[in-house]
């Protein structure tokens, strides 16, 4: 069973991947934070999560979802209880929620910087433990064990956002060495310019400048990666982090 954070839109990364992994026959849990979106500028997408788990269900998997705050310390903790006690042992764990507020060096508040970090590298590495120590509490069988954290390298006048990012990437890195002892492979995924609803023209228009391949990337494009990592054809994969991003050049 995998368990999937931060699937509270239908056009999101998240719902992408979890729509393809239930098509190669995993079992998904879901989690979403409803006040998150409700301030973004796409706003609240209340009927999202249940159509959603009405798809997976559709494409032949078992499901469940469930509302969790992960800048609350006790949410990835949370999240696994609602999905393992209707779903079974979380054998992969994908993490796709995020929090992302642009502002630069000079005008990011302490608030602001504190939550994403919260939300972004703190909630990561309690979920990775979670995964850690429940995979190994219910002596899951070696090389079955999985993490996936989407990354991004935006950070100028995106600072809190990117270097939350950069300290999620250390973390999954970690894993991959200290979990290898549970045969757990740990990699990071960054999939460059997606259009899951932030865009506006201007941004569309640099991104597909920007790319090679000419064009943005789409939830798909993420799905069939995060899905081979997770298959057994993606085990010998583990402490790295690849730019599924066509391409893409930007500053680094």
């Amino acid at each position: 069973m995998v368990l999937v954070t931060g699937a509270g839109r239908r056009r999101g990364i998240a719902a992408g991947i979890a729509l393809r992994l239930a098509t190669a026959g995993w079992d998904v849990g879901l989690t979403w934070w409803t006040p998150y979106d409700a301030r973004m500028p796409w706003g609240e997408q209340p009927g999202d999560p249940a159509s959603l788990l009405a798809d997976l269900a559709a494409a032949g998997a078992r499901t469940t979802g469930a509302e969790v705050d992960l800048s609350d310390p006790a949410g990835p903790a949370a999240a696994f209880e609602a999905v393992q006690g209707e779903l079974g042992p979380v054998t992969a764990l994908v993490v796709c929620h995020c929090e992302s507020v642009d502002s630069s060096i000079l005008d990011t508040d302490v608030e602001s910087f504190d939550r994403h970090m919260a939300v972004n590298a703190r909630a990561t590495w309690l979920l990775v433990r979670e995964h850690a120590l429940r995979f190994r509490e219910a002596d899951l069988a070696p090389g079955t064990g999985r993490v996936v954290a989407l990354t991004s390298d935006h950070t100028a006048h995106n600072l809190p956002y990117g270097a939350s990012k950069g300290a999620l990437e250390r973390i999954v890195v970690a894993a991959a060495e200290e979990l290898g002892g549970l045969r757990i492979s740990s990699n990071a995924v960054n999939p460059g310019p997606v259009d899951t609803g932030w865009m506006d023209d201007d941004v569309r228009r640099s991104g597909r400048a920007a790319t090679p391949l000419g064009r943005l990337g789409t939830p798909a494009d993420t799905a069939d990666l995060v899905e081979f990592l997770l298959s057994p054809r993606g085990g010998w994969v583990t402490g790295q982090v690849l730019f599924s991003n066509g391409g893409f050049r930007t500053h680094r």
